[in-house]
């Protein structure tokens, strides 16, 4: 069933698109009481009636003016420049989250970063130490980037 109906719906669409256009007839159209009015059928109470035909196949699509593409260039750069900026601002935060979680991920001590005491503990090292300063820069710096992008600086 379906394979005859899509080539008469095809052959359908093909024949409407090849009519002709034709001429549309426009009545401008004066009331006694002075007012013009436009329709496509005179009215019987009209003082004055003109019969105009408009021919519309020759108008078509036409191409954009100088001015609307100038128009068109300045709408397009200005949504670009935002996206950019709000791509900017999602990276920044993106980063500012990974570097959260790497510090809140890095407090637990790595294998090498425990040493034994005399008494029997254990102690953090100083490279624990630094490495918690370097994830905790980071996110400051993380931060200071998102801030500065968004006050637009």
């Amino acid at each position: 069933m379906m394979n005859h109906l899509f080539p008469l719906a095809g052959f359908l669409a093909v024949a409407l698109l090849a009519q002709p256009a034709t001429a549309q007839t426009l009545y401008k159209s004066v009331t006694p009481d002075g007012r013009v009015t436009y329709s496509d059928k005179p009215p019987a109470d009209a003082v004055k009636s003109e019969k105009k035909r408009l021919d519309t196949s020759k108008q078509g699509v036409t191409a954009p003016s100088d001015r609307e593409k100038g128009t068109l260039q300045q709408l397009e750069s200005s949504r670009q420049t935002r996206e950019s900026a709000q791509d900017r601002v999602r990276k920044l935060e993106i980063a500012l989250h990974d570097a959260e979680v790497a510090l809140s991920m890095g407090k637990e001590p790595q294998p090498n970063e425990r040493l034994g005491t005399a008494g029997g503990g254990q102690r953090l090292t100083d490279e624990y130490w630094a490495r918690q300063k370097r994830l905790e820069a980071a996110v400051e710096q993380a931060r200071r980037n998102l801030d500065k992008v968004r006050s637009g600086k």
